[in-house]
């Protein structure tokens, strides 16, 4: 019925793609066997992207000339949209404004119409505080947007030092539940303590259900081999692990800048059939940022705007894109 309903849909908004096919014509439906995502074919796939920076300070960029430019240029097959949830010292996030939503429903459409997936981020260190808000707010998106294939949902970004079992567990059952209740499929991500490094943790007491992954998240030049044995563990235990956010440099979003320890994350990404989004679109001036400072909200890039990351990660994506 989804595969039915998108089609009808496109046909119906003459969407074009940039290439012969979209990414979502390609693949479809995902789903979840075992430790990896599989396409409406049976085929493993990988996606590879980029994610937004906090809606509330990023916010210019949720916008679809980005999107387009993004799919168009960088040949992403993914985004993520990363809403700011509560940030208690400028009291900004969806709690304070929910006109956040807003910037997400923005991307959302604009990937719906490129013809790419998606992730509907809840960022939030602090998710189990705001469980009603969370519930709300994903059964509101999967009302809308749980028809399409394009969607995934992360219901918990980067859960800090808290316990998987006692904290993070409960409050994903609760979530999961309540997407379930209106959309039956589509892919979940669910965030592992210790900022999604203790992937190894969720393993030893996994979720119950299908198609839930759980979020793995490294900056290169604070994580390595210590981190990527922890991911290999919990893959042996059968957990699947997603990597939507990463960085090429300290996991502050600053300083030094390891190209060579990315090569290996990338590595070990394409070994492990890893999906993954780069943190981030912005233009704040931090290694992090795709963008040098005053870089447009709206794509168009020259070269000379890109950042270091921003060269290295554009690159990657138009290598595996064939470019």
């Amino acid at each position: 019925m989804k595969s039915v309903i998108f089609t009808s849909l496109a046909a119906i908004m003459l969407i074009v793609p940039a290439r012969s096919e979209t990414p979502v014509q390609l693949h479809g439906q995902l789903r979840v066997e075992g430790i990896k995502i599989i396409d409406q074919h049976g085929n493993p796939t990988q996606l590879r992207g980029m994610s937004f920076f906090w809606s509330q300070w990023m916010g210019n960029f949720y916008n679809k000339l980005l999107v387009n430019w993004l799919v168009d240029d960088w040949k992403v097959s993914i985004v993520r949209a990363a809403m700011g949830v509560k940030h208690v010292e400028s009291r900004s996030g969806y709690i304070y404004d929910g006109s956040e939503k807003e910037k997400v429903i923005d991307v959302v459409n604009a990937s719906i119409r490129k013809g790419i997936y998606v992730i509907i981020d809840w960022h939030d260190h602090y998710a189990f505080e705001n469980v009603k808000e969370s519930e709300r707010f994903f059964q509101d998106m999967a009302k809308r947007y749980g028809s399409y294939p394009n969607v995934i949902y992360e219901i918990f970004n980067e859960p800090i030092k808290v316990s998987w079992s006692e904290v993070v567990k409960p409050y994903a059952e609760r979530i999961i539940k309540a997407i379930r209740e209106i959309d039956p499929d589509n892919l979940i991500i669910v965030g592992t303590p210790s900022w999604c490094q203790n992937v190894d943790e969720a393993a030893m007491d996994p979720l119950q259900g299908e198609n839930i992954l759980y979020a793995l998240h490294f900056y290169a030049s604070t994580h390595g081999e210590d981190l990527r044995e922890k991911a290999r563990f919990a893959m042996s235990k059968g957990a699947p692990l997603f990597v939507s956010e990463f960085g090429t440099c300290l996991a502050s979003g600053n300083g030094y800048l390891d190209s060579a320890e990315t090569e290996v994350w990338f590595k070990f990404m394409d070994e492990n059939n890893l999906s993954w989004c780069n943190w981030s679109i912005a233009d704040k001036d931090e290694t992090a940022s795709i963008l040098l400072p005053g870089g447009r909200t709206t794509g168009n890039w020259k070269f000379e705007h890109l950042s270091q990351s921003g060269k290295i990660i554009r690159h990657k994506l138009r290598m595996y894109a064939g470019i």
